[in-house]
């Protein structure tokens, strides 16, 4: 265990981090920005916690290997990621297999692709709330959503409402 007073006085020493961030990825938030931006400990760090990408420069946001290595752990750390990364279909696909929610921090296009939204509504049903109006006419979609939580009703096109299908989850 590090203690913050000794991170701090060794916030730009290399081997140290690498070998503190291997133990807590989140260290990484008291390296120098020097060392935030150095690739071997970013990945070091995100490697250990995903969470450790909000502590990474701005240029290893958008770095896709690091964001994807970040994703391992957790789907909601795509927050952190670039907005470029954030309209990358690999990058959003893999967030919202693990947290649907992610939908929300994707790009429109994203929103309007049926595998994203698929994907994350099958996952979290209701955040049917954030895909393309298109997407919500969807009955395929529509069905995962719903299977998935009831409460995405409000979120489904009334044309598909009316559907037998549909009928029969919103009636189970």
């Amino acid at each position: 265990m590090y203690e913050i007073e000794e991170l701090q006085q060794h916030n730009n020493d290399k081997e140290y981090f690498i070998k503190a961030v291997q133990e807590q990825g989140t260290y990484l938030e008291l390296a120098s920005p020097e060392l935030q931006d150095d690739e071997q400990i970013v990945m070091a760090a995100v490697t250990e916690n995903g969470e450790a990408l909000e502590f990474a420069s701005n240029r290893l946001k958008d770095n896709k290997e690091i964001v994807l290595k970040a994703l391992e752990h957790w789907g909601w750390v795509a927050c952190y990621a670039s907005d470029k990364l954030k309209d990358d279909k690999e990058v959003i696909l893999k967030a919202v297999k693990q947290d649907g929610q992610e939908l929300y921090y994707a790009g429109q296009e994203l929103r309007n692709d049926k595998e994203v939204v698929l994907e994350a509504v099958k996952n979290k049903g209701i955040i049917l709330k954030y895909a393309s109006k298109e997407l919500r006419a969807d009955k395929e979609i529509a069905i995962a959503a719903l299977t998935q939580s009831k409460k995405a009703k409000s979120y489904v096109c009334e044309e598909v409402l009316n559907d037998e299908d549909i009928q029969n989850i919103l009636n189970q």
